[in-house]
């Protein structure tokens, strides 16, 4: 990766942290939370961790948008889920 790339990477990661803060606050914690878990999992695996959580992010603006209940986006089990997403990437 070069210079240039690298700082994009990172205006994408502080525009998608902005984004992040914009969703409603059950939205958040789920985010946050699927996105530690993932990290661990992508961390083993070599997984395109920045993709799988725009991904995510977009997935959960969509939902929240439509007003449904996070858990209802994500099924009552989150791992279950973040595990989903791991085997489809």
């Amino acid at each position: 990766m070069n210079l240039k790339e690298a700082l994009q990477e990172k205006k994408n990661w502080h525009a998608d942290r902005r984004r992040v803060k914009a969703l409603p606050k059950e939205y958040r914690f789920v985010y946050e939370e699927a996105q530690k878990y993932l990290f661990k999992g992508c961390w083993t695996e070599g997984i395109a961790y920045a993709s799988i959580m725009s991904e995510l992010l977009a997935f959960f603006e969509q939902g929240a948008a439509a007003g449904k209940d996070v858990l209802t986006v994500t099924g009552r089990d989150v791992a279950a889920f973040c595990d989903g997403l791991l085997s489809e990437n």
